[in-house]
């Protein structure tokens, strides 16, 4: 907890204070208070139904919030809409990926670079030779239909397409989900090679003993309520985090 206190301010991507939301008259999210740094990892563990997709939606504009969220050092104000927030480099990978699937995987990664050349930016090409760096699979690919892709694809291209908006935040929901061992350690490299461009990736998993390896710093959200939080190695050997989500492989 010092290690992190200590950070530089400045660095501070996304700053949550208090964030609650409902649906309707049942509020899932109580009084959440959270913060990502540049260059940092930072996961939200939990079970299923604790609010951790709820969190995600509440960010990125898609549900209306109580409670202070601040990007980039700005307030956001009520209302902000998605565009605006991806327009500031805030960028949401869904849990359900929503690719266009009668689209080649070029022409879904350049749907990702839209809002930049809307307002004037001629970098797409240059940004989707970056992408294939990252993911050499979708390079190959890359005429083919991303309705023909497999799992462990598709949610490289979800990635990719988010990253082709040249993102500051990076909202990762579920990326494990559905997929084989072998391709979450493959995709969870992935995410722990992206820190190091700078980009802040908060991180939503089911996954713990995934997510706790990769991130730096961990929240555990049950309920709507944050239970525990604290730097990932120490949570992943905290008995109360061992037994409820990591089990005996945890304790070894």
């Amino acid at each position: 907890m010092s290690r992190r206190a200590d950070a530089d301010e400045r660095s501070v991507v996304l700053e949550v204070s208090n964030l609650s939301v409902s649906y309707g008259k049942v509020e899932a999210l109580h009084g959440v208070t959270l913060r990502v740094h540049r260059g940092e990892i930072v996961t939200v563990i939990g079970p299923n139904g604790a609010g951790k997709t709820t969190l995600l939606s509440a960010l990125i504009g898609l549900l209306p919030i109580r409670g202070e969220v601040a990007y980039l050092g700005e307030r956001q104000r009520a209302g902000r809409s998605v565009e605006q927030l991806v327009r500031q480099g805030m960028t949401l990978v869904p849990e359900k990926r929503e690719l266009f699937a009668e689209m080649s995987v070029a022409d879904n990664l350049l749907l990702g670079a839209f809002d930049r050349y809307r307002a004037g930016h001629r970098d797409e090409l240059e940004t989707m030779d970056q992408v294939f760096d990252i993911f050499p699979r979708l390079m190959e690919r890359r005429e083919q239909m991303a309705g023909t892709l497999s799992g462990g694809e598709r949610q490289m291209l979800a990635m990719g397409r988010a990253l082709m908006a040249k993102p500051r935040l990076l909202l990762l929901d579920e990326p494990s989900l559905g997929l084989a061992p072998l391709i979450i350690r493959e995709i969870f490299r992935t995410v722990a090679q992206l820190k190091k461009t700078g980009v802040a990736i908060l991180l939503v998993e089911q996954n713990a003993r995934a997510a706790l390896q990769v991130a730096d710093y961990a929240y555990v959200l049950e309920t709507g309520d944050l239970s525990l939080q604290g730097p990932s190695d120490e949570l992943s050997t905290d008995r109360r985090v061992i037994d409820s989500y990591l089990g005996l492989g945890g304790r070894r």
